[in-house]
């Protein structure tokens, strides 16, 4: 007689991380995006013409800032332990 409990004896697939620490991965990449997001333009159409807006506080001070935070974030999500 042939027993058929396939399905006990695979083990059961488990995730390296919990559900809570990917929510916060996707957050900290989001935040690095809207850094990325908030870093660009400041360009100028004529290569001749120098555009003063590419040294602004939110390119400058801001944009960084928050990708920083947003590397803070996503490597608190890798650390942050399993209950």
């Amino acid at each position: 007689m042939k027993n058929n409990n396939n399905a006990e004896q695979q083990p059961k697939q488990e995730f390296l991380f919990d559900s809570i620490n990917y929510k916060i991965l996707l957050i900290g990449i989001a935040v690095i995006a809207l850094g990325f997001i908030l870093m660009s333009g400041g360009g100028s159409k004529d290569p001749n013409v120098f555009n003063e807006d590419i040294f602004n506080f939110r390119r400058i001070r801001l944009a960084p800032t928050t990708v920083l935070i947003g590397f803070g974030i996503t490597i608190y999500s890798i650390f942050k332990k399993s209950k």
